[in-house]
């Protein structure tokens, strides 16, 4: 739970890098040079997770649009490091001392993994990896047309696992990441596909009883993203108990919270990590890694800008992604010059941050966030090698800001361990100080009922929390409404409070207020508090 984990493209992260030599950008070395670990460090990002690094295809039909295949899920090498990302000819010991740099800086790495389909595609795909050997024990396929593949995946075949042959593949290229590349974990996409036996998902099947008592994998960080294309195919909060997983619902919730809409009763629970979807079965909040966006959709920057996807430059007459991006432009479209909507803008994205960063569960920031990147409107640059998907380093003013608050916030959670917490909040009563360990209130201090989760007036509520006699309460004001609210100071604990973060104002702390004091919270803002 004390991790922040970023989201990276090895070569997108540090192309445009101009502290970085310009022989080695976009390369491993370039992730282990000392201007990228300094970086990484100042923003207080513990873990990288790179997307796709196996050796991977590019599709024919991506080629022949004069595009390549950039994210890299079309695996066609379990046991590869993608060589188009080495500075050298030697992508083994490159990806080898970019670990043992970033591990030196105590930052760990987590890759994403493809073990779900391959680069074969279909059935008039590619012959180059499984199906010259063993098609039928490699493939999910139709038990009358053993010729055909059950497509689970959306790519063309779905891995069978379940085969004691192709489960010992899988377990022998995650041991030798583990072991001979020494990486720290994996994210596994669509991860249902790998517990399909055939067409059923079980969180007892072959491959995760597999990995939970492999000696090497049961110790490393295990995230799936809970989802495939197949029957049954959302399985969120129905991992086996030593796995983390990717919280759409977070994402959702979040998003539609800060847009106003009325999930007062949704956000409260997912801000506390998601206690309905993972205690079932005796997991804590740091099962969840929440996330708002991720490589796979909009920018946090383009979230606040555009209400649609603009996905022209992929040649598909803008029928790819995801047309459901619970987004708000705010205004305009797009890029403007009218400065209200450029600082609510700002602001909503300050609001993201600060609530995703300050949840109970694992953050997830999607690399370049920071930096307020935008992809201009596309959401789904999987084929976009360019500057649409690079990382600008050109700092604005804005983009300087927005790194030291997020700096700020990063630096918030690591020294308050309430903001980390292993278990659910109970609502028990703390006999030293006499109050719950967390406790809802209305703008006007008083405590929220159950009716009130249903209110028709959404969009403003606090939290108070604290966990221990040595730890100070916290005290979190939400107003995502269209107008101003003023809240008032819980009656307890009896203390000062102090600014810690303020979404309208980011660069003003310190301030005080007493007991039964009010504060205004302009629209689409929020505050954190701090007893002393």
């Amino acid at each position: 739970t004390k991790s922040v984990i970023s989201e990276m493209h090895v070569k997108g992260a540090s192309y445009l890098n101009p502290a970085i030599p310009e022989e080695i950008r976009g390369s491993y070395a370039a992730l282990a040079h000392p201007a990228s670990i300094r970086y990484f460090q100042e923003v207080g990002i513990t873990a990288v997770q790179l997307l796709p690094v196996h050796q991977h295809l590019d599709d024919s039909f991506i080629l022949e649009k004069g595009l390549v295949n950039y994210w890299g899920y079309n695996t066609i090498g379990f046991f590869a490091p993608e060589a188009r990302y080495a500075a050298t000819n030697d992508p083994i010991t490159e990806f080898r001392d970019m670990v043992k740099a970033l591990h030196l800086a105590g930052i760990e790495v987590i890759i994403d993994v493809v073990y779900n389909h391959t680069g074969e595609a279909g059935t008039d795909g590619p012959t180059c990896l499984f199906r010259g050997f063993n098609n039928l024990d490699s493939y999910h396929t139709e038990s009358r047309l053993p010729g055909n593949y059950r497509d689970y995946t959306g790519c063309g075949n779905s891995v069978d696992v379940s085969h004691p042959r192709t489960l010992r593949t899988v377990m022998d290229s995650l041991r030798y990441w583990v072991k001979e590349m020494h990486v720290d974990g994996f994210r596994f996409d669509l991860a249902v596909e790998m517990g399909r036996s055939p067409d059923s998902f079980k969180r007892r099947a072959a491959f995760f009883q597999a990995v939970s008592q492999d000696p090497v994998l049961c110790q490393t960080k295990l995230i799936a993203e809970p989802w495939d294309l197949g029957p049954g195919g959302y399985q969120i909060g129905n991992f086996p108990n030593d796995w983390c997983e990717l919280n759409g619902k977070f994402r959702d919730t979040i998003r539609r919270f800060w847009r106003g809409e009325n999930v007062l009763g949704e956000f409260a629970t997912r801000i506390t990590g998601s206690e309905s979807i993972f205690a079932h079965n005796h997991r804590g909040p740091g099962s969840s890694i929440n996330m708002i966006t991720s490589h796979d959709g909009f920018t946090l920057n383009d979230l606040v800008s555009y209400n649609h996807k603009h996905n022209f430059a992929n040649g598909e007459n803008n029928r790819d992604g995801d047309c459901h991006n619970l987004s708000c432009n705010h205004g305009a479209e797009g890029p403007t010059d009218n400065p209200d909507i450029i600082e609510l803008r700002l602001r909503q994205i300050r609001n993201f941050l600060a609530t995703m960063i300050c949840s109970q569960g694992v953050p997830f920031l999607l690399f370049g966030d920071e930096r307020l990147h935008t992809q201009h409107g596309n959401n789904n640059t999987y084929c976009q090698d360019n500057k649409l998907s690079w990382i600008s380093w050109d700092d604005s003013e804005e983009a300087i800001e927005m790194r030291e608050f997020v700096q700020r916030l990063t630096t918030l959670r690591r020294e308050n361990s309430s903001l980390n917490r292993d278990s659910f909040f109970t609502g028990k009563v703390c006999p030293s100080r006499g109050l719950p360990d967390i406790c809802w209130m209305r703008p006007d201090g008083t405590t929220i009922n159950r009716t009130d989760w249903n209110t028709s007036e959404a969009g403003a509520l606090a939290m108070l929390i604290h966990q221990t006699e040595s730890q100070k309460p916290l005290l979190f004001f939400f107003n995502a409404r269209a107008e101003a609210v003023n809240f008032h100071f819980s009656k307890e604990p009896v203390c000062e409070w102090q600014l810690l973060i303020d979404t309208q104002n980011p660069k003003i702390s310190g301030h005080q207020a007493n007991n039964g004091a009010t504060v205004t919270l302009n629209n689409h803002s929020m505050q954190i508090w701090e007893a002393v």
